[in-house]
């Protein structure tokens, strides 16, 4: 039988935020009406403000409800809480202003009101994370413990297993491992029984928890496992090596009733491109005027040292396979390329004397913040390929392809670790998707910072 511990955790999480909207309520009217901020009308009675503060309170508790606030599991994270909250917050600023119309109060104040979404959604919100700083805090130390199994016994489950080692936070503790078919190299692990021994199992160490990590070899067998379960009243969790598979992060959605696991879909979507593209046109603009003393000495220097034009445009394919004109500094000779594309070498005899320097310190890059502005390329993100070479990397490079489902940058995750130049391609596919699987503005701007430091010069850089 399944210990709900999150019963009492939920009573306190109703109570506590039912008592933040009452507060915020009121809060706001003293905020709004203390002095700090002008007065066009007449001061509203705080009586009337007061007399509905139960009415808020009451509304709170079916807004809160309706937003999802009490779903409460161990894996909850910030982001979910968060999400939840500015739910409720607008759902009972919405049940607030209709409730206020239909009883015509007079209570009436646009600018307590906006006062009090923000402050509710803030109080609500810290006092979760309070609670759950001091949840997490117990269980680290081993209080409120969950127990769990883990089924299989390969990579993914050992990885399943550290990671909930890793995650202590959940208070979740692995008690072993289950396997119908151990072998010689799974002999170091607590395999405690077979899969027709878990009811047993989980009667005997009062397992509430089932994780299912068997590779996509076996995934078939999960449905056997899931057979075994069904008896029982442990919660099940199926582990899945999906992004090592596709490449691309995981989600899931719902198509009429029918859930959906997406393997290729990129991160950049909704709020998320318009958070990157702003990143973009904002850094390349600030990049652009800083540099531009030293673009102006870099072009003036390639015009003097060799004839030919100071850009050299090269095709590259970017966003879904689209192909756009990348800008560099010319450091090579004009006919460099008269017999084809050719990959870049250590000794390359196509470079002229100041392009040696260029493309070591990278320098001849700096014309791609243009691309950036444009649309073409963003600051951070996989390096875009040729044409020419791609068609014969995505035949031998598993996930190759997956590189495009985001905008190419002029710097990356590869390449602020060394994968650049005449490196392993394999592992700076690897990087890429992982930068793609894990993209987070945060994790843009530690690569630029990365970037400054140790991005420029490198001796994979020619």
């Amino acid at each position: 039988m399944i210990r709900r511990h999150s019963q009492p955790l939920i009573a306190w999480f109703f109570v506590s935020d039912v008592l933040a909207a009452g507060l915020s309520w009121v809060g706001a009217y003293h905020i709004r009406f203390s002095g700090l901020l002008p007065i066009y009308r007449e001061q509203p009675d705080p009586w009337d403000c007061y007399n509905n503060t139960p009415v808020v309170m009451l509304l709170a508790m079916v807004a809160y409800r309706l937003a999802g606030l009490y779903q409460i599991h161990r894996l909850r994270r910030l982001r979910e809480d968060a999400l939840a909250s500015l739910k409720g917050m607008a759902l009972l600023t919405l049940f607030i202003m209709a409730a206020g119309f239909y009883r015509q109060d007079p209570y009436v104040s646009r600018g307590a009101m906006s006062i009090f979404a923000p402050l509710s959604f803030l109080l609500v919100l810290s006092i979760r994370r309070a609670t759950w700083a001091y949840v997490h805090w117990l269980r680290r130390r081993g209080k409120n413990p969950s127990f769990s199994l883990i089924v299989g016994s390969g990579r993914l489950a050992r990885k399943t297993a550290r990671s909930l080692r890793k995650a202590s936070w959940m208070g979740i503790r692995n008690v072993g491992f289950v396997e119908d078919h151990p072998t010689q190299w799974s002999s170091d692990l607590d395999i405690l029984g077979k899969v027709e021994d878990l009811p047993k199992l989980i009667e005997q160490y009062q397992i509430e928890h089932v994780f299912i990590a068997y590779g996509m070899k076996r995934i078939h067998e999960a449905r056997k496992v899931f057979d075994v379960l069904s008896d029982t009243l442990v919660e099940v969790r199926l582990t899945l090596d999906v992004p090592a598979l596709s490449g691309v992060s995981l989600t899931t959605g719902n198509l009429d009733g029918i859930p959906l696991v997406s393997l290729r879909e990129g991160p950049h979507y909704g709020i998320n491109v318009w958070v990157k593209r702003l990143m973009d046109i904002v850094i390349a603009i600030i990049a652009l005027v800083v540099l531009s003393p030293l673009m102006l000495l870099i072009a003036l220097l390639v015009k003097l040292t060799s004839p030919g034009p100071i850009f050299h445009r090269q095709i590259r394919t970017g966003l879904n396979g689209v192909q756009f004109n990348m800008l560099k500094f010319r450091s090579m000779h004009v006919n460099a390329e008269q017999a084809g594309a050719q990959m870049a070498t250590p000794d390359d005899k196509r470079r002229t004397r100041l392009g040696t320097f260029l493309r070591k310190t990278s320098l001849d890059e700096l014309p791609q913040f243009i691309n950036v502005l444009k649309g073409d390329m963003s600051v951070v993100g996989p390096r875009p390929e040729r044409p020419e070479f791609i068609q014969k990397f995505r035949k031998t490079i598993p996930n190759y392809m997956a590189r495009h489902a985001v905008k190419c940058g002029i710097t990356g995750w590869a390449q602020v670790n060394g994968w650049r130049g005449n490196t392993s391609l394999r592992k700076r596919v690897q990087y890429d998707l992982y930068y793609i699987t894990h993209w987070t503005p945060w994790f843009d701007l530690r690569i630029m910072f990365m970037t400054i430091w140790k991005g420029f010069v490198n001796r994979n850089a020619y």
